[in-house]
């Protein structure tokens, strides 16, 4: 399949059920708890992208311009925000991914938001962009395995989709990566220019000449979140630590696994940690 076919294509990004399930429970209560709200959808790849969608359309007379889950909620309000959850518990939104473990894919996407977040403030980029660019940098391997599926299925026999190795190997199969493809989705959906120049670039940050600090620091944090899911001995890391990205941001391999991991996992009960 070409990647414009792969773009045009109609697929339901699943969201995480038991977030679905906490949020509509929130958003029922008479006065719901704002930080609740956005700390919930804030854990949700899913959710996070269709929020940032409708802040960016037309018809807010802000496209390109909403970078987070905070800026969206203080745009939509709660009348869109419940009308978006409801979509999402109704819309297949619950349905298996061909080849994708979903509650990893979940928790790793995650863990890089808030590597990319914690990068973020140690280099002083913006903490929230990163945040938004870490939870759905990977939203592009979710497309490819929903809308080519026997093709991303033989791929994985050979390298696992969150594999260090992925995104060279999907390129040298596909001609693109879910980079390019989540890149692409970001385009169609107004997403500001940063963000999507740096999902495009995540995978090569100085590809083609263009250094996006962001693109720099989804890479950093996507490494550690993909080396550490691998339990890759410190050799490996060493070895495989992608040391000029480092120093365009002056990151050494030490200050990037210093960021702390202890709060890394998805919510259990109304409080959504971040």
């Amino acid at each position: 399949m070409e990647l414009q076919a792969l773009l045009a294509a109609q697929f339901v990004l699943p969201s995480i059920p038991q977030v679905i399930a906490l949020l509509l429970a929130e958003l029922e209560r008479e006065t719901p708890d704002l930080k609740k709200v956005s700390q919930l959808i804030s854990t949700d790849p899913a959710l996070t992208t269709r929020l940032l969608c409708l802040s960016n359309s037309g018809y807010f007379r802000l496209s390109g311009q909403v970078h987070s889950v905070s800026e969206s909620l203080a745009i939509l309000g709660l009348v869109h925000v419940r009308a978006m959850a409801a979509e999402a518990a109704s819309a297949a939104s619950f349905k298996a991914v061909p080849g994708i473990h979903l509650q990893r894919f979940w928790t790793y996407s995650l863990n890089v938001a808030k590597l990319a977040r914690s990068l973020a403030g140690v280099v002083r980029q913006n903490q929230q962009a990163a945040f938004t660019c870490g939870l759905i940098h990977a939203i592009g391997e979710l497309a490819i395995h929903i809308g080519m599926p026997q093709k991303a299925a033989q791929l994985d026999q050979q390298v696992h989709p969150l594999d260090l190795t992925r995104a060279r190997a999907e390129r040298e199969a596909f001609g693109f990566c879910y980079a390019q493809v989540g890149a692409g989705l970001a385009r169609n959906w107004h997403f500001p220019q940063a963000m999507t120049d740096a999902l495009e670039h995540q995978y090569a940050p100085f590809e083609h000449d263009v250094y996006e600090p962001l693109a720099g620091l989804i890479h950093l944090a996507a490494w550690r979140a993909r080396a550490l899911a691998a339990e890759l001995s410190e050799r490996e890391m060493a070895v495989t630590f992608p040391g000029a990205v480092g120093e365009a941001l002056g990151l050494d391999i030490d200050m990037v696994l210093q960021q702390d991991s202890f709060d890394w996992y998805l919510p259990a009960s109304g409080h959504a940690p971040l």
